[in-house]
Order: structure tokens, then C-alpha cells, then sequence
């Protein structure tokens, strides 16, 4: 009875022993990852109703205007040249970055940025 325990625990060892290897492996490699996917953007926040052209005829200024489409259902966005990113993030900060000039640090997935901080450019 003894014997058949010291085997059972050696099999348990030996196939236990790389399943954490690799849990830990792969945690380490998601950790570098995500770490890696972190990113530095630049350009005008708006939204993604007018972009970079805000109706000049409505009297309000681009960051008066962005913060009014977002109301209305429009989502922040990052316009850089020709490049217009979604933006997600602390919608207090995206509406004081709203109408300038700004880099921003997050990371990209398909053509949204996950904010996770913002500077001015000014």
C-alpha cells in the first residue's frame, strides 16, 4: 500500500510541476504584453460626429461643440492627420482635454484607445 502511494504522489509531482511552470510562464508573458501594448498618441480631441470640422455656423467653440455631441450620443475621439482613433477613458478628463491639442498614453485595440492618461500640448 505504501508503494503504490510514493507513485501516485511522484505522477502527481511530475504533472503538476509544468502546469504551474506554464501558468506562471503565461501570466509573465501576458503581464510584458500588455505592458508592451502601451502606447503614446497625439492630436485634437473632438468627437467622432464632426471630427475635426466643427460647424462654424453654430457659435460654439470646437470644445463647446465636442462636449454637446457627446451629450447627444457621439464618443470622444483623438484626430491625428488623417487618423481618427474612438476614445475610452475618464470622460471628465477627455471632456477638459476636449477642443485641444494633446498627447495621450493608452493602448490601442482595432481603433479605439483605452486612456489612461492625458497631457496638454499647450
Amino acid at each position: 500500500m505504501r508503494n503504490s502511494r510514493s507513485w501516485l504522489a511522484l505522477i502527481t509531482f511530475c504533472t503538476t510541476t509544468p502546469l504551474v511552470s506554464a501558468l506562471v510562464l503565461a501570466i509573465i508573458f501576458a503581464t510584458a504584453a500588455a505592458a508592451a501594448s502601451e502606447m503614446t498618441f497625439t492630436g485634437l480631441v473632438t468627437d467622432d460626429h464632426c471630427g475635426a470640422r466643427h460647424d462654424m455656423g453654430s457659435g460654439k467653440s470646437p470644445a463647446e461643440c465636442a462636449k454637446a455631441c457627446v451629450r447627444n450620443g457621439a464618443k470622444y475621439a483623438l484626430v491625428d492627420g488623417e487618423k481618427t482613433y474612438t476614445l475610452q477613458g475618464n470622460s471628465d478628463e477627455l471632456a477638459r482635454a476636449s477642443g485641444r491639442r494633446v498627447s495621450l498614453s493608452g493602448s490601442l485595440q482595432g481603433n479605439t484607445i483605452q486612456v489612461r492618461s492625458i497631457a496638454s500640448d499647450y
